[in-house]
């Protein structure tokens, strides 16, 4: 055998998409490289506590598109919901007196709506989901101008709960080292248990020693951000409560029934349908969970403002969150893809952001940057696409 046919088998996976996340990773590694070495101050461990922050909106947003990218389809309004969910969260509370915990229900139980909406239009009506859901964007926003009022600002109490854990609640160092040996952990668990399945099934499986590197990777990985960023204020609360929704997300894509059901959807529904799978329902609660996750990212975007305008939510951000589900790895083609690209494509936009912020660029330049980078990612996939026919 020779030398260099494990990174034969490693390009060969990674050409054909198996290992989507390991490209992004580099990449991402590469930007920060680069904008270290144009500003130094990039890497600093304030900075990089700022940016595991701010891409937290983004990234949970990015997380309901992974979603609908997983079965085909695209909601064009998760920024707008978003938008009206901060609303109704700022104005349930400074105008009605209500509960935060009551208003954040309410603008849960209307992004369900929203979501249902979307979902039955288009497995009842056949409604292009595209046209539909840019109606949805319409109307939403209008309502959350309606939401608004006049003033088209409504400011939230800083000693909220909300506002302090979007913006000062840290994790302290025990919980953070703590959190990392439960990833860990889990993460070993979940690569051996799938390693015993495939035996099982008589299935080609990884060596124990290739898995073993894996988590030790992993192990190390977290490791040093959680040391690097601990010199600083240390893991943000928002942003710990974001990776482990992603978490949540990739257990149920994996390891759940309803999770095998939405791949098998975005790979060939006609064929799903004729498995058994109920396409109509697994469509509903897709579309769903993308605007539920919509409202969670305008809740914490209100938090992080400490208030909601009329610019919560603008179409800016629905354009940032599919590129980063994109960015990051989830195909535009339905069925692959994973719930880790939403963290990983919303560090990368976040890291474009503020690394132009620090060298004085303008939002001209932001959006050109991700614009190339997004073209990149797209054009990846379909090469990646192509390979997989082939193959």
């Amino acid at each position: 055998m020779s030398a260099l046919d494990p990174l034969r088998s490693l390009w060969a996976r990674v050409r054909v998409g198996e290992l989507r996340t390991l490209p992004i990773a580099l990449v991402l590694g590469l930007l920060w490289l680069v904008l270290a070495a144009i500003d130094p101050t990039f890497l600093s461990a304030d900075n990089l506590v700022n940016l595991t922050q701010q891409s937290v909106v983004v990234g949970i947003l990015a997380l309901g598109v992974v979603l609908t990218l997983h079965v085909g389809q695209l909601d064009l309004s998760v920024g707008a919901v978003s938008g009206l969910a901060a609303a109704l969260v700022a104005v349930g509370v400074v105008h009605g007196g209500w509960p935060l915990w009551l208003a954040v229900l309410l603008a849960l139980v209307v992004g369900g709506l929203v979501g249902s909406a979307y979902g039955l239009a288009y497995t009842r009506l056949a409604v292009p989901v595209v046209v539909f859901t840019l109606a949805g964007l319409l109307a939403v926003t209008g309502l959350q101008l309606r939401v608004l009022g006049t003033t088209g600002s409504v400011n939230l109490p800083f000693e909220s709960w909300l506002v302090e854990l979007a913006q000062t609640l840290y994790l302290s160092p025990g919980t953070s080292w703590t959190l990392v040996v439960v990833l860990v952990v889990g993460y070993a668990v979940s690569l051996f248990v799938t390693r015993a399945r495939r035996l099982r099934a008589e299935l080609p499986a990884a060596s124990v020693a290739r898995l073993a590197v894996q988590v030790v990777a992993v192990a190390v990985g977290l490791g040093v951000v959680v040391a690097y960023l601990g010199t600083n204020r240390g893991v943000g609360a928002i942003f710990a409560i974001f990776v482990g929704l992603v978490g949540a997300v990739d257990l149920l894509l994996r390891r759940t029934r309803w999770g095998r059901w939405v791949r098998a959807v975005g790979g060939d529904a006609e064929a799903a349908r004729r498995a058994g799978v109920p396409v109509r329902l697994v469509l509903v609660t897709v579309f769903v969970g993308c605007s539920t996750l919509a409202v969670l990212g305008g809740v914490v975007a209100a938090g992080r403002l400490a208030a909601a305008n009329q610019a919560t939510g603008a179409p800016e951000v629905m354009l940032l969150a599919i590129a980063a589900a994109v960015i990051g790895g989830t195909s535009l083609f339905g069925g692959r893809g994973s719930a880790w690209s939403a963290l990983l494509g919303a560090l990368v936009v976040q890291s474009i952001s503020n690394g132009l912020i620090l060298l004085n660029q303008d939002t001209s330049a932001r959006l050109i940057v991700t614009g190339i980078v997004l073209a990149g990612a797209v054009t990846i996939d379909a090469l990646m696409r192509r390979a997989r026919e082939a193959a």
